[in-house]
């Protein structure tokens, strides 16, 4: 990088504090002026850092015309982002001609989920169309991965060297017994059947169990949660239960068809009762070795603590295959509460944060009955302590 690039990008970084530093063109000009509305003039000394935007739905309009011009789609989304935390401006997005020009990403998702409540009628349809738009990304990204890390792992999970004969995986068995092929008699001598289970046939052979809490802090999490167990419900294989809570527990299975619907089913804010939830988690068990129960909090817990933890305990004990997500999502490290979370751990109920892209591998490991503390210090996750 020149010195002359390195002296313009810093001073469009200090705005006007750094004066005459660096001859800024008509584009730069436009960009300076879009980030001084939003952080301040920068003056020396820590002057105001008050922003020019005002609360105008027709200022705003333009101020994201020009981000979005002058800017790259994630530099876009940190400044969208900044306008909705630092400016208090989430009744601006309440305007549909306003929304239509937002860039639409995850947390822009939580925003309008978290104010489903106020959204006027006029406004309820292009919000609908922005969050469709990010459930549709998310699903491009990720689902093949999804569906393709746990039908194999349900696959190898359902293989059997005993079969009944309707249930012989023939391929699977040919390439298995190839070392034992008779050149002379032009043959292969089967010494070991390969197939699936019967059940395999009739029902799932996997239950997962989603408990998502719906806190404030927690929205990234609830909307990728809502993805994934949308894309999870089209499996025969696995019988998937999405469930949400704050201090009420909310079954949102039957809306799974749809995550439009059940993202906006949600109510992010207010309180948390984690050992409710878990214990309503703990009444959909029906077969504790077949179980894997997720829970996506970060732990802290407004309920009876004391509780919760021998719930864990008890589900533990049983079979179940407990992991705890700390976070799902690309926030980076979530505040939690570290002392449960290592409570938990001991237990055998792995917590930790985990990325979207990472949530594929970590659900295969669970429901290959794997060691998930294993699989994420493998992974270079921490694991709650």
């Amino acid at each position: 990088m020149s010195d002359e690039e390195r002296l313009r990008r810093w001073r469009l970084v200090l705005g006007g504090a750094a004066g005459e530093l660096a001859d800024l063109d008509a584009d730069d000009l436009r960009r300076d002026s879009a980030l001084t509305a939003l952080y301040g003039g920068g003056a020396a000394g820590g002057g105001s850092r008050g922003a020019g935007l005002g609360n105008s739905a027709p200022v705003l309009h333009r101020w994201l015309g020009d981000v979005r011009t002058y800017f790259p789609a994630s530099v876009v989304r940190v400044l969208q982002r900044d306008a909705i935390d630092r400016l208090g401006l989430r009744k601006l997005l309440l305007e549909p001609e306003l929304l239509s020009t937002v860039e639409p990403d995850v947390h822009l998702v939580g925003t309008l989920v978290a104010l489903a409540h106020a959204i006027p009628e006029r406004t309820r349809q292009t919000a609908r169309e922005v969050v469709r738009r990010v459930v549709e990304d998310v699903r491009r990204r990720l689902a093949d991965r999804l569906l393709s890390a746990v039908r194999g792992a349900v696959d190898h999970a359902s293989r059997t060297s005993r079969p009944r004969l309707a249930d012989v995986d023939w391929p699977g068995t040919i390439r298995a017994n190839l070392r034992h092929y008779q050149p002379e008699q032009r043959t292969v001598v089967v010494n070991t059947l390969l197939g699936h289970t019967r059940r395999h046939r009739s029902a799932a052979l996997r239950d997962l169990v989603l408990l998502v809490d719906q806190s404030g802090s927690m929205a990234e999490s609830v909307v990728y949660a809502g993805v994934f167990g949308a894309v999870l419900a089209s499996l025969r294989s696995v019988r998937t239960r999405l469930v949400v809570f704050d201090t009420e527990v909310v079954d949102l299975t039957e809306r799974l068809a749809d995550p439009v619907d059940l993202l906006f089913a949600t109510q992010l804010g207010g309180g948390t009762d984690i050992n409710r939830a878990v214990a309503y988690g703990q009444s959909l068990v029906r077969s504790p070795a077949d179980t894997v129960l997720v829970l996506i909090s970060d732990l802290h817990e407004g309920g009876a603590a004391g509780e919760l933890v021998r719930r864990v305990r008890e589900l533990v004990t049983s079979g179940v295959t407990v992991v705890v997500l700390l976070a799902l999502s690309d926030g980076g490290a979530p505040a939690y509460d570290h002392e449960l979370a290592g409570t938990l751990s001991a237990l055998g109920a792995p917590a930790f944060a985990c990325t979207p892209d990472l949530f594929p591998d970590l659900l295969a490991t669970a429901l290959r009955r794997e060691d998930v503390a294993g699989w994420a210090e493998r992974s270079g996750i921490a694991v709650g302590r």
